[in-house]
């Protein structure tokens, strides 16, 4: 939905920046999974991943696959919740263990 409540097509979400509420980039938008029988949009397939998130945990070149659930809001970039990050954070953590 637009700011004014008006729907969108679903492929402007195609080629936008995700940004965790937290401000970290995260990755762009590649592709958008459906649920076509409920006609809801239900993941974001991304690309270009943020390299200190997902390195050793994703190959290059490679995306990633983030529930729309976790999408906190859309504009001209779309925001989702911080849990991208927690990645990071459990990498530290073992690393300090």
């Amino acid at each position: 939905m637009d700011a004014d409540g008006s729907p969108q097509e679903i492929t402007t979400l195609v080629g936008r920046e995700v940004y965790s509420n937290n401000g970290v980039f995260v990755g762009e938008v590649e592709d958008v999974r459906l649920a076509l029988d409920a006609e809801t949009v239900t993941g974001l397939a991304l690309t270009e991943l943020n390299g200190e998130l997902f390195s050793g945990r994703i190959e290059p070149g490679k995306g990633v696959m983030v529930p729309y659930r976790w999408v906190r809001a859309v504009g001209d970039v779309i925001l989702v919740n911080d849990v991208v990050e927690r990645l990071k954070d459990d990498e530290q953590e073992e690393a300090i263990a």
